[in-house]
């Protein structure tokens, strides 16, 4: 982020259609002190994305072998504290904004038990056909993504 720019963070998500996922951080997500890595926490956005579009009625595959694919073009993610090796978590997924050719996911990463947050996230996506030029999803994908 640029210095000044700020991520906005729902606060609330309930007026929102969203998706949990439970993920129990396993061992090699974690360092030498059993604290989930930084990095970890991207790859639980893509399982909390991958199982959205699931619940929408496509997987991600199905898009790719029409030939299109939505590559990353901005990833955020603001830490409010960490998890640990065995901890069960929840990945919260949800569409925070759509257009043709633009796709904006957020996170919310939760203690299962306690539901408290620990991350805030969204990834910004843009499609590409198999050109690799930027182009409008299909409107297969654009419908479900919007029900």
């Amino acid at each position: 982020m640029a210095r000044g720019e700020s991520m906005a963070v729902d606060k609330e998500v309930d007026h929102r259609d969203y998706v949990d996922v439970d993920v129990r951080v396993r061992y090699a997500e974690t360092d030498q002190m059993g604290v989930a890595y930084y990095g970890s926490y991207v790859v639980w956005f893509e399982v909390g994305r991958s199982e959205y579009c699931r619940a929408k009625g496509f997987s991600y595959g199905e898009l790719e072998g029409m030939g299109y694919g939505l590559v990353v073009v901005d990833l955020r993610c603001r830490y409010k504290g960490s998890v640990k090796y065995d901890e069960l978590i929840v990945v919260r997924t949800h569409l925070k904004d759509l257009k043709t050719r633009m796709v904006t996911f957020g996170y919310r990463i939760l203690r299962k038990e306690t539901q408290e947050v620990v991350v805030y996230g969204e990834t910004r996506h843009l499609c590409l056909n198999k050109r690799g030029n930027p182009s409008s999803m299909p409107e297969k994908f654009l419908s479900r993504l919007k029900s």
